[in-house]
């Protein structure tokens, strides 16, 4: 077993992205995790982490906004952007957000609350990083970008960035329950 402390930021937000990749980096060093998961919108998180990452051994997925996600029609990761990521050699996935989709559109019209959305408001108890670093383990796994059951190591952020860094076992969403969260190993305190 490796021991590891928490890193924990003043606050969340881009400022701590460097240190979030350095910490991804000692994790897969000294754990030897095969499967790397990050949240990116505009896609200079996903582009820092696959330069910085990429080699044999680790499979990388970046996980986009879904498509229409601010405005029909759009995604809001540049398509250099995303070529970019590719040719370091990791996938980018832009699909469905589990917990932001058509029952948001129904809490919006008809304003109510649904199980999805009660997730993510339990999640984001721990941080907004925590609850998207859970979504995107899922989104990659229902997408078939990673196995089911494994240990992944899951990068997301609050807003722009990564803050949070956290050792998930993966699982699909059709079996959210089985999905653990069993390292913490950087967030923001607030």
């Amino acid at each position: 077993m490796v021991e590891r402390k928490v890193i924990y930021f003043e606050r969340p937000g881009k400022e701590n992205t460097q240190a979030c990749l350095e910490v991804a980096r000692k994790a897969i060093s000294d754990v030897g995790y095969k499967h790397l998961v990050i949240a990116s919108t505009m896609g200079d998180t996903g582009l820092l982490f696959s330069e910085s990452l990429k080699g044999p051994g680790i499979n990388i997925v970046v996980v986009t906004h879904s498509s229409g996600y601010k405005e029909p029609n759009t995604i809001e990761m540049p398509p250099e952007i995303r070529k970019k990521i590719e040719l370091n050699g990791a996938k980018v996935y832009t699909g469905s957000m589990l917990t932001h989709s058509i029952e948001k559109s129904l809490s919006s019209k008809f304003s109510g609350i649904y199980p999805a959305m009660l997730i993510a408001q339990a999640l984001r108890r721990f941080g907004e990083g925590p609850k998207v670093c859970c979504e995107i383990v899922m989104m990659a796994v229902d997408a078939g970008l990673i196995p089911e059951g494994e240990e992944v190591l899951s990068v997301a952020g609050t807003a722009r960035g990564a803050d949070t860094v956290i050792v998930i076992k993966s699982a699909a969403s059709k079996r959210f329950l089985e999905l653990a969260v069993l390292e913490i190993l950087a967030k923001p305190r607030a």
